[in-house]
């Protein structure tokens, strides 16, 4: 299939009911005694009450947010436009009825400012403008309007912890004297030595070695992540105000949302205390407690980015905030402050019936006590895609269609990363082409996040597979990746891809997957089970052995369902 021709018939490689991998056996005609109902309920049913009528209309609106499907732009990393290796805003706007075709209601643009690219993109050197590595203002206009006319909602990143040292600020406090109202916007202090040789504390930085650096005066900046990405100082008022002109700016431009990167660390303790190091495992390692996050007087900076966002209809934000504990984690979405949050238990779960429904039922309990939806996501550019975390090659790839059908079942909303609907996994580059700063800050003892930014593979049977007119990519794409692509995927009923489509249609059109109603069922060991208002049960079998199939008919499976069992590593859809 030409994917050029997506507009001319998007419905072409839908499957037919004949070839529908949920179109075998669809029902059992004894109840099993394993899978019972009313196995307990969860509290985040009791927001609001089932509505038959709901569905699709519960996608507009001003809580259109509330159980949308966003999808993750890796920018670099999706389609080349301009044919230079790289992605890009024109190749996301080309690719937009792939998106419709896909069925995903917003998109999440990773970072696409200027930028140095010390960082990906997170180190932003101006926050109101498009880096010219992606395009321009007017690119971006022309992105927002064509997703628009698609009912593609737009949101983008906004990073609130640091800047990129090149950012005008940051140059003119490198200029000014220690003390200055120009490094005031920073955290800059004295070393802690009597010569000033020693960091102000023993904080380590996220990407490996000190989080603190000396400036040829003698004082030392603080950065969380890289030494390019000086942390903001949340304390002075020019940096709620200089966000407010941001956000704005954006909104202005018809941006629906924002997700805000590291929402969990705008905030310090006073006097930046020294760190209990005991259980400090190298780069990346968040500790619990941990003084470098999640300090209280964060809350009161994301009042104010509500506060804004309130003076527009319709936007929303999400915050990424990895907070380990459920309650702590809710209170970034108190009715006055971020309206989701990233859920991350289902990234951190291990592959079981157990930790999966560990997580789900902690996260919708403490979500409900605030009135908030789960924000469920299984993988993004910053972790290992789920496929290689659950074993790799046909293993992972069946346990990750069967996981993407439990997320996609849950009350809230969800989010995809670019290539998750393809079944991609994580690619093991070589050495000399890792750009992830992890990779040199730890000294090649840490890879980095590079093998989930490999670029998407669209069409073709040889690399970069369609990515761009350029025969190179920024990151090489795996060979085998033909039989992933786009293309190659539209063209087969019983690929991932078109898995995805098929439960997009099938959660957009359910009313039951709009509500919140949610209740536990019991199931055999190894398997879980749960109800969505009164007609729709999602069984998985995460174990190793068939189980009996729950009573029903077969709306969806994630793999084929032969006769009356529930194969391992296996989600289905019943109405019942």
């Amino acid at each position: 299939m030409t994917l050029q021709g997506l507009t001319e018939d998007p419905c072409r490689s839908q499957p037919t009911p004949e070839e529908r991998v949920s179109d075998q056996p669809s029902s059992t005609p004894n109840q099993p005694s394993d899978w019972e109902a009313g196995f307990g309920d969860n509290p985040f049913d009791e927001d609001t009450g089932f509505d038959q009528h709901e569905g699709a209309a519960a996608l507009s609106g001003a809580n259109w947010w509330r159980s949308a499907v966003f999808y993750q732009i890796y920018p670099k990393s999706f389609a080349d436009g301009n044919g230079d290796g790289m992605g890009d805003l024109i190749g996301v706007r080309n690719r937009l009825d792939y998106l419709k075709l896909l069925g995903i209601d917003a998109i999440w643009l990773s970072p696409f400012y200027t930028s140095p690219m010390a960082d990906g993109g997170y180190d932003v050197a101006d926050p109101t403008d498009v880096d010219p590595m992606f395009g321009t203002l007017r690119d971006f206009d022309a992105l927002v309007t064509d997703a628009h006319a698609r009912g593609i909602k737009v949101t983008v990143d906004i990073v609130p912890n640091h800047f990129s040292d090149q950012h005008v600020w940051f140059q003119q406090a490198l200029a000014a004297a220690p003390g200055s109202p120009e490094r005031a916007r920073f955290i800059f202090r004295d070393g802690k030595s009597p010569d000033g040789s020693e960091p102000p504390n023993n904080w380590p930085a996220m990407f490996g070695g000190s989080a603190w650096n000396r400036v040829p005066d003698g004082q030392w900046y603080l950065h969380l992540f890289a030494p390019e990405q000086p942390d903001l100082n949340w304390d002075n008022s020019e940096i709620s105000a200089e966000f407010e002109r941001i956000l704005r700016f954006w909104m202005d431009r018809g941006v629906d949302g924002f997700r805000i990167d590291v929402a969990h660390s705008m905030a310090k303790p006073a006097g930046l205390p020294d760190m209990d190091l005991s259980h400090y495992n190298g780069p990346n390692t968040q500790l619990d407690p941990d003084l470098r996050f999640d300090q209280d007087g964060v809350h009161e900076h994301l009042r104010m980015f509500r506060r804004v966002l309130d003076t527009y209809p319709n936007r929303m934000a999400v915050g990424e905030a990895w907070v380990p504990d459920d309650k702590r984690l809710a209170l970034y979405v108190r009715p006055d402050e971020l309206h989701l949050t990233f859920n991350f238990r289902l990234v951190l779960a291990e592959w079981s019936a157990k930790d999966f429904q560990g997580a789900i039922d902690d996260s919708l309990t403490a979500m409900a006590e605030v009135g908030a939806p789960c924000t469920w996501v299984l993988s993004n550019h910053d972790v290992v895609r789920h496929t290689t975390r659950y074993g790799g090659g046909e293993l992972g790839k069946a346990r990750g269609r069967a996981a993407a059908l439990v997320m996609l079942s849950l009350p809230g909303t969800a989010y995809l990363y670019n290539g998750d609907e393809l079944g991609l996994e994580n690619v093991d580059l070589p050495d000399e082409v890792l750009q992830d700063p992890t990779w040199e800050r730890s000294g090649h003892t840490e890879r980095g996040r590079d093998g989930e930014r490999v670029p998407l593979p669209w069409e073709g049977v040889t690399p970069p597979f369609g990515f761009g007119s350029s025969q190179d990519s920024w990151l090489p794409m795996p060979a085998e990746w033909e039989f992933f692509t786009v293309e190659h995927e539209l063209d087969d009923a019983n690929s991932t891809l078109s898995l995805f489509r098929e439960a997009l249609g099938l959660r957009r059109g359910l009313a039951e997957l709009h509500g919140s109603s949610f209740h536990w069922q019991q199931a055999p060991a190894g398997c879980l089970a749960y109800r969505r208002g009164p007609n729709l049960v999602v069984a998985l079998n995460a174990g190793d052995t068939p189980v009996d199939l729950p009573p029903g008919e077969i709306l969806l499976s994630s793999s084929p369902i032969e006769g009356d069992t529930l194969p391992p590593n296996t989600t289905v859809w019943l109405r019942v």
